[in-house]
């Protein structure tokens, strides 16, 4: 059983849906101190009611510096300083190379990886007053690991975070804080929902536990990494897949 980690003053970013989402019900239901960074305040709002008391929600854009260092600020004062930063936000539209203009390039480095960055810089004040940290990427088996057409902006955004992950584990270390990644597969969320059908079940097909995994399964990995038992882990990445990555072909997947 891992230490309580009740009280503990959590933010997670982009937490208003999807795996964010997830992660903030996990970290809830352990009794945490939550707020959920989001734009979307219809969103957030009714995400915040569904989890408790002890959950609130700032909007601020998790992109721009001046947004997100105020909303960590106000946290911060709200909830008695700042033990755990879940940088989550990101999302995947789906646009070959060939269609995708700059604009949609940027706009999905500045959500998923410029605003890890940011999460993480405006977090290091609060790390440094407490004598310790902890904060959560969430990355993706897409880019890192695997492709997938129409994915390369977002693809190129996880495999950076990792590349941020490593030298950023080595600069918090100063500060008593670790930072490590999960790297979901194919999580049954809103965005993936978009996909339709067929992808879903496709997915799920190509995977040896048969299934899409749940939120849950990414907010249960999260809450690992930032219990005391982790304290000696940094700089690493979980994959969290239900196997996706292992066959070498579907007709591997046909043998099981």
């Amino acid at each position: 059983m891992l230490t309580s980690i009740k009280g503990k003053s959590v933010i997670v970013t982009g937490g208003s849906k999807g795996i964010g989402r997830g992660i903030a019900q996990v970290f809830a239901a352990q009794g945490a101190q939550i707020t959920l960074i989001a734009r979307d305040e219809a969103a957030l709002k009714t995400a915040a009611s569904e989890m408790g008391d002890h959950v609130r929600y700032d909007i601020a854009d998790v992109g721009d510096w001046d947004e997100i260092k105020a909303a960590v600020d106000r946290t911060a004062k709200v909830q008695g300083g700042l033990d755990i930063m879940c940088a989550n936000a990101g999302y995947f539209p789906q646009t070959k190379i060939v269609d995708m203009n700059v604009e949609e390039w940027d706009s999905v480095m500045a959500c998923n990886l410029r605003s890890a960055f940011l999460a993480v810089k405006a977090s290091i004040p609060y790390f440094e007053t407490a004598g310790k940290g902890r904060v959560v990427l969430t990355s993706s088996i897409t880019g890192a690991v695997t492709g997938f057409p129409g994915w390369s902006h977002y693809g190129a955004s996880k495999a950076g975070q990792l590349g941020f992950l490593k030298t950023a584990a080595m600069e918090l270390s100063r500060y008593n804080t670790t930072i490590n990644a999960v790297m979901p597969g194919n999580i049954y969320t809103e965005g993936l929902q978009g996909l339709g059908q067929d992808y879903l079940d496709t997915m799920a097909a190509s995977i040896p536990l048969k299934r899409l995994g749940a939120v849950e399964d990414i907010g249960n990995a999260a809450l690992f990494f930032a219990s005391d038992e982790a304290g000696y882990i940094t700089g690493q990445q979980m994959i969290v897949d239900g196997g996706q990555i292992l066959p070498e072909s579907l007709e591997a997947i046909g043998e099981i």
